[in-house]
Formats: C-alpha cells, sequence, structure tokens
C-alpha cells in the first residue's frame, strides 16, 4: 500500500514539475523576444500567447508582434468610425476624427504589407525583404502619431479614450518594429526553423 502511495505522490511531484518547468520555459520565451522592446509590459501582455509557438525564433515573434498590432489598429479604426457616425462632435473635431480614421487606414495597409512580407520571408532577398518591413512599419508609426497630433479637444472623454487607444496601438507598433529589427540583426539563418 505505501509503494503505491509512494509512486503516484512521484508521479504527481514530476507532473508539477514539468508543468511548471514548461511554463517557465514559456515566460521565458517571451521574455527574451520583448526584452529588445520599448513598451516591455505592454509585449509581455500582448504576445504571452505566443510562447509555446514562437519559442525562440525570431521570425515567429515579428510575425506575432505584427498581427496584435494589426488586430489592435483595426479595433481601434472601428471605434473611430462609430464616433463618426454619432456625430459628437463638430467642426474641426470632426476633421480630426475623420483625418484620424484616414490615418489608421494607411497605418494598416502598411501594417499588412508587413505581416505579408515576414510570411514569405526567403533568404536570398532576406535583407531587401527586412528593409521593405522597416520602412512599412516605420511609415505606420508615422500615421498613428499624425493621427494623435490630429486629436487637440483632450477636455472630452471619447477623444482622451481615443487618444489612449491610438497611443496603445503606436507603443505596439513600435514594439513590432523592435521585434522586426531583432529578426532583422539575427539574419536570415532563422528562417529554417520558421
Amino acid at each position: 500500500m505505501i509503494w503505491k502511495f509512494v509512486l503516484v505522490l512521484a508521479w504527481l511531484t514530476t507532473l508539477i514539475c514539468s508543468t511548471m518547468c514548461s511554463s517557465k520555459g514559456g515566460e521565458s520565451y517571451v521574455h527574451d523576444a520583448c526584452s529588445v522592446t520599448r513598451y516591455q509590459d505592454l509585449c509581455l501582455h500582448s504576445l504571452a500567447s505566443f510562447s509555446s509557438t514562437a519559442k525562440d525564433n525570431p521570425s515567429r515573434w515579428a510575425r506575432a508582434g505584427v498581427s496584435v498590432t494589426i488586430s489592435q489598429a483595426k479595433n481601434v479604426t472601428q471605434s473611430l468610425l462609430k464616433l463618426r457616425k454619432h456625430n459628437f462632435l463638430k467642426g474641426r473635431g470632426r476633421v480630426a476624427i475623420l483625418d484620424c480614421v484616414e490615418c489608421l487606414q494607411d497605418a494598416l495597409d502598411n501594417l499588412h504589407n508587413s505581416l505579408g512580407v515576414l510570411r514569405k520571408l526567403g533568404t536570398q532577398t532576406f535583407n531587401d525583404q527586412m528593409g521593405d518591413v522597416t520602412t512599412w512599419l516605420s511609415t505606420a508609426l508615422t500615421d498613428e502619431d499624425t493621427c494623435l497630433d490630429g486629436l487637440e479637444d483632450k477636455k472630452r472623454k471619447q477623444v482622451k479614450l481615443l487618444l489612449n487607444q491610438v497611443t496603445n496601438v503606436s507603443y505596439m507598433t513600435s514594439n513590432a518594429l523592435a521585434l522586426v529589427n531583432k529578426l532583422a540583426t539575427t539574419g536570415p539563418q532563422c528562417l529554417e526553423n520558421s
């Protein structure tokens, strides 16, 4: 009877240890990936779910960074479009919302272009592709900053919320750019395991 108890205890200890070790490894992957980003807490929060698939592959982390940014930018663009429909702003505020929608749609185009290239990276064209992706992500950041600059009425609750959302997207884009830069410095050899 005691040997069964010892056996079960040993099995449970092994199971707990392996679970803790594997989750620690996953946590380590996301920490390593996000270590190059400017907004590390946001990076850790937005990319933690990719640890088991991206592991230590810079190409996968770059794709994940751009993917989550696209998702967030789409959500913010939808919020802007809803605000535009409700006509809560008049005059310059309304024009700023319309301009911001256009800027975020341009940013989304650049983010989609980046993700498309990241999905088709090749060893022969790697450096040119990295140059394109870096340019598109930098342009997306500029578009987001232009949106932020246009929103002047910071006293209104809806505008403050919108500013926070667009700022969050720009931080995520900055993190994605950092992950792409890490991929670029790693070089095409990391594509073998992508």
